[in-house]
C-alpha cells in the first residue's frame, strides 16, 4: 500500500530521507503529486543506475510530471533541492548498500 500512496499526505521528511519507486519496466515515466502537501525532487533513472533526468515536483500538483526519455525504470523522490545541495547531477550512477539498483530490487531465486 505504501508504493501506491508514495509520498501523499506527507507533512514532513527528513532531510536523508526518501522513496523510490523500481517501475515495473522501462517506460516514459509520470509522476505527479495529488495529495502531497511537501514540495519533492524526483530523480528519473534509467535501468542501469544512472540519473536521467531531475524533475521539481510542485506541493499538491495533480499534473503529471513525464520523463523525456523512455526507459526509465526507477524514480527516486527526496525533498525538494536535495539532489542540488548535495552535487548530485544526471549522469550520476545510484547504488545502495546491497550493490547496484538491480541488485537491489531484483529477488534472488536461491
Amino acid at each position: 500500500m505504501q508504493e501506491a500512496t508514495g509520498m501523499m499526505f506527507r507533512t514532513n521528511l527528513d532531510e536523508n530521507a526518501g522513496m523510490i519507486f523500481p517501475l515495473p519496466y522501462p517506460q516514459r515515466a509520470a509522476f505527479w503529486m495529488t495529495n502531497c502537501p511537501l514540495p519533492l525532487t524526483a530523480a528519473y533513472i534509467d535501468p542501469q543506475g544512472e540519473i536521467l533526468e531531475i524533475h521539481e515536483l510542485h506541493a499538491n500538483d495533480s499534473s503529471s510530471v513525464f520523463s523525456d526519455a523512455p526507459n526509465i525504470y526507477y524514480v527516486l523522490e527526496v525533498n525538494q533541492g536535495w539532489f542540488a545541495r548535495h552535487h548530485i547531477e544526471t549522469g550520476t550512477i545510484i547504488r545502495t548498500e546491497k550493490g547496484t539498483l538491480g541488485e537491489t530490487f531484483i529477488r534472488s531465486t536461491q
